[in-house]
């Protein structure tokens, strides 16, 4: 005897995974991969997730940003750092103070100078890179090409005259102290039968910067040795317009970022040649272009170099700062850059020099002329200097050397070199025309040169590099982490409801119930026949209607309306025993055998 197919119908219809229960502890992705469920039509969408979510797993755990600034950041021909090296375009200022002496007269009669700052003459510096020559050790040589522009608009009137000393003269008689008794005699003569030479000179700001006729430099240019030989002009910034001498070879990064930008050699020399002991000599210093990046080296301590200083000065950190939305580390000149207690600064004194707290000897890139070099106003010098002028009043805003340097790239946002020259005048017993000089340290003039604006394009890469990528790059990373987890996640659990509710599963629900009930009213008869026990199920006695007040109906006769409702509902509590039997035969069989065709007896 053989089972309807019917029955098999239903037997599936109990396996589906909507009914029945987790086998296994299966889930539905297991469901979906044995099911072969059908994803074919979301395929872009898994590809789209796939390649999103490597995409961020990738720039979350890949320094990129880090990756791309170092690449434009070491120097080599076409990197950005390249093009706002060799030609900044930024607006840099050169800014000139002079004092000027009122009481010349009452001075040399032993008064304290009265000094009066006249300033600024500004100049704006033009300024290039010429001559590049990259080399293989990872060092570019180049030189600097300069032009200076008065701006009368920043500036006093350059043509106002100025009563300063004269340093031409109080340089000869500061020499001859040192001189043989002879030699300072013929030095006194020569200067007499020259003339009557004065020990102050009135100039123009434009004269005493930039150079005027002096006679006693002509001669020095001419018997001067040539290490030691003046310019033909007297200026204190003579020589800086147009492409100077000097050439530099400066380190690339590409070996490290630890002198990245500082110095290799100076014409050719790894030292500075005007001094004798260490570290004077070194010259591992920034020209204020580049410096290394505090983000790198943790260092709290970088050098610049200048030039008309032959020597390199140290900037320590301070604090970290903003400067137009850019993080950046603000670094200010040592307190101890000049002069002792500082006993690195020893190298650059003389033996004839009594030390000073806030006071630098630089006489030997100066021709021999004794210069000295503070902070402007004697700013953290020694209170005997402040003391002996009148008209000082140093001020840290304003005499304070700094630099703004951003600590990723090592690029200044800004910066600000601020130095005094002063003059060091000794008593020569020797020299007639200087016989009422006194000893005395003499405020010339001071300086400041440096950026205090990036040029936009500038701005925006520096901004884009250290505050809008950083940013940016965590945020699209995870966001295209999730994004690409979601993708995934949307295409299986679509995948999932489509396997187990086809488009609509409302309306599938309702049409597997309908089916349900069909079946199960379609076999109530042929299961009781084909498939149930004889022993276990007997026929129903017929039972004729009965009237509960008259008893039973006779043959033909109608029951009326009030027993129809009760005869119904004992047609449902029929069906629904034979539901009831069916239920335990078929849908939870003790013998599975039973359900299998190939067992089922003919």
């Amino acid at each position: 005897m053989r089972f309807p197919k019917n029955v098999f119908n239903v037997r599936q219809n109990a396996t589906n995974p909507l009914f029945a229960p987790n086998d296994g502890g299966r889930t539905p992705l297991s469901m979906l991969i044995s099911q072969g469920a059908k994803i074919s039509t979301n395929f872009p969408v898994i590809i789209f997730g796939i390649v999103t979510l490597i995409a961020g797993v990738v720039l979350s755990s890949v320094p990129l940003v880090n990756i791309f600034i170092m690449k434009n950041l070491r120097l080599w021909n076409g990197s950005i750092s390249y093009h706002y090296w060799q030609r900044p375009g930024v607006t840099r200022l050169t800014k000139v103070y002079i004092f000027n002496v009122t009481n010349p007269e009452k001075f040399l009669a032993g008064e304290k100078p009265k000094l009066v700052e006249v300033g600024p003459f500004v100049y704006r510096e033009d300024m290039e890179k010429v001559n590049i020559k990259f080399h293989d050790n990872h060092t570019v040589t180049y030189q600097h090409k300069k032009i200076l522009h008065f701006v009368p608009e920043l500036s006093v009137d350059k043509n106002v005259r100025i009563t300063t000393p004269n340093i031409p003269l109080l340089t000869i008689s500061t020499q001859s102290k040192y001189l043989h008794f002879l030699a300072a005699k013929t030095i006194s003569v020569a200067l007499t039968l020259m003339g009557k030479q004065e020990m102050f000179v009135s100039l123009t700001a434009d004269e005493l910067v930039f150079g005027y006729d002096d006679r006693l430099v002509s001669l020095a240019h001419k018997f001067y040795p040539r290490n030691r030989r003046p310019l033909e002009k007297m200026g204190l910034l003579n020589g800086r317009n147009g492409t100077l001498t000097e050439y530099a070879t400066m380190h690339t990064g590409h070996t490290g970022m630890d002198k990245f930008g500082y110095f290799d050699k100076l014409n050719g020399l790894d030292h500075l040649p005007h001094w004798d002991g260490e570290p004077c000599r070194n010259l591992e210093a920034s020209e204020g272009s580049f410096f290394p990046p505090r983000d790198i080296t943790h260092g709290d301590v970088v050098y610049i170099y200048d030039k008309d200083l032959c020597r390199k000065i140290p900037l320590v950190y301070r604090k970290p700062i903003e400067k137009d939305g850019i993080g950046a580390d603000l670094y200010t000149i040592a307190d101890d850059a000049y002069g002792p207690p500082n006993e690195n600064n020893s190298c650059y004194d003389h033996v004839y020099y009594q030390k000073r707290r806030g006071l630098q000897n630089i006489s030997p890139c100066q021709y021999g002329a004794p210069v000295y070099i503070s902070n402007p106003h004697f700013f953290q010098s020694d209170t005997e200097l402040l003391q002996a002028v009148e008209g000082l009043e140093p001020r840290q805003e304003q005499h304070e050397t700094f630099f703004k340097i951003q600590p990723t790239l090592g690029v200044p946002l800004e910066g600000q070199v601020r130095v005094q020259l002063n003059l060091l005048v000794e008593k020569a017993p020797h020299i007639i025309a200087t016989k009422d000089f006194r000893d005395f340290v003499f405020p010339i003039m001071w300086l400041e040169e440096g950026v205090s604006e990036l040029t936009p394009p500038i701005r925006r890469w520096i901004y884009l590099a250290t505050v809008f990528a950083p940013t940016a790059l965590p945020i699209l990373s995870f966001g295209m982490i999730i994004t690409g987890t979601f993708a995934l996640i949307y295409v299986f659990v679509r995948a999932y409801k489509n396997f187990i509710f086809a488009d609509d599963p409302a309306a599938e629900l309702l049409e597997m119930g309908r089916r349900s009930l069909r079946r199960g009213s379609h076999l109530i008869g042929t299961v009781q026949h084909r498939t149930l026990p004889r022993e276990r199920h007997s026929l129903l006695p017929q039972i004729p209607p009965t009237d509960p007040v008259d008893g039973p109906l006779e043959t033909g006769s109608h029951p009326p309306s009030g027993h129809t409702q009760h005869n119904n509902n004992n047609h449902l509590l029929h069906n629904h025993n034979l539901l009831q039997s069916y239920h335990h035969l078929y849908i939870q069989p003790k013998d599975q055998s039973l359900l299998t065709e190939e067992n089922t007896p003919a």
